[in-house]
């Protein structure tokens, strides 16, 4: 096993150019790899290529992500009502038949916050509704053949900042007297009320996923209920069903202050999916694969070292400026590639 200890930009720049020689050579290797078990295998998330409003259509983001040369792709549920409105029967049949002419796996099928961020509310019937929804949500990856499906962990609906998504408030531009990082907590709060309630919420969830013959993830982001490691491990440790992983996002873990690499040895056992992407000196602003400084390198050896067998999905977010995704995609590719192959 090859050691990264102090893996330099230079080192890193070394290995991304040689990937990029070497790509016919691993687009082949990668072709012969795809659908063996104990590999690891690249996807990127469809809403790479589309919006995240209701109704949002993958359909032409498969063809574009297929034709890049990922093995699998992750479709999202953005909304309740898309279960009856959007997620036709039609439509599914259609999408899968995209899929198999793209060769592409759907590694596990997500749902937006908006579907299911009553799974933290304290009020039975909006939890029961958020279950329900989440339940509409199995039948989807069922029906796509995903082995998982996958939430970003909720926040307690106690809780309020100053923008909609909760875990993108993490900075203020400038501090004054009158200037302050504040999030509005309601009067009578109870942490562990809402905690001990998340945990049975959250085997409801693990039970229901378990009746279509699924897995269920949970991701990690700033503000939630599960914005690190210890807070993933402490939920597991209540639980203790295997059907329950995580879904470790890179990205949000270092926003988080928390070395990705390292995340990935405290889940051994139970990281079921990966998110990556780059994030800048600061951690506070995701940058295209290359740009910024994620440890790439030594992330592909936590995953060699732990054994881990899952997908390693791209989730990009887009800045002004940015390269075009296609080109974040195929640097994703070369990288990821390259690093897996240095990690032995």
């Amino acid at each position: 096993m090859k050691h990264f200890s102090s893996f330099s930009r230079r080192q890193f720049l070394g290995i991304t150019a040689a990937a990029a020689g070497a790509a016919p050579f691993l687009t082949r290797a990668a072709e012969s790899s795809r659908g063996q078990p104990g590999t690891i295998q690249l996807s990127s998330v469809s809403w790479n290529f589309h919006g995240l409003g209701p109704g949002a259509d993958p359909e032409a983001a498969i063809d574009t992500i297929g034709g890049l040369g990922f093995d699998g792709i992750e479709l999202i549920a953005n909304s309740g009502g898309d279960f009856k409105t959007f997620w036709t029967d039609d439509r599914v049949d259609r999408l899968r038949r995209k899929l198999e002419q793209n060769k592409l796996r759907v590694p596990q099928f997500a749902m937006f916050q908006p579907v299911v961020e009553n799974l933290s509310s304290s009020r039975r019937d909006e939890r029961e509704q958020a279950l329900d929804h989440f339940e509409s949500g199995c039948r989807l990856a069922s029906r796509f053949n995903a082995p998982i499906v996958n939430i970003v962990a909720p926040w307690a609906r106690e809780l309020e900042g100053p923008t909609s998504y909760l875990p993108r408030y993490y900075e203020v531009a400038s501090g004054a007297p009158q200037t302050k990082f504040h999030i509005d907590i309601a009067d009578g709060f109870d942490w562990d009320l809402v905690w001990n309630g998340f945990v049975e919420t959250v085997k409801a969830c693990v039970a229901r996923a378990k009746a279509h013959g699924l897995k269920f993830t949970i991701e990690n982001h700033t503000h939630t209920l599960l914005p690190d490691t210890g807070s993933m491990l402490r939920l597991w440790d209540a639980i203790r069903d295997p059907a329950l992983g995580f879904n470790l996002d890179a990205g949000w873990i270092q926003l988080n202050r928390e070395y990705a690499p390292l995340a990935i040895h405290k889940l051994k056992g139970h990281l079921l999916h990966l998110h990556l992407r780059d994030i800048d000196g600061l951690m506070r602003s995701f940058s295209p694969i290359g740009l910024g400084v994620m440890d790439f390198p030594a992330i592909a050896q936590a995953l060699r070292q732990t054994g881990y067998q899952g997908f390693a999905s791209l989730e990009q977010d887009g800045h002004p400026g940015d390269p075009d995704m296609r080109d974040t995609c195929r640097r994703y590719l070369e990288t990821l590639r390259a690093c897996l192959e240095a990690a032995g």
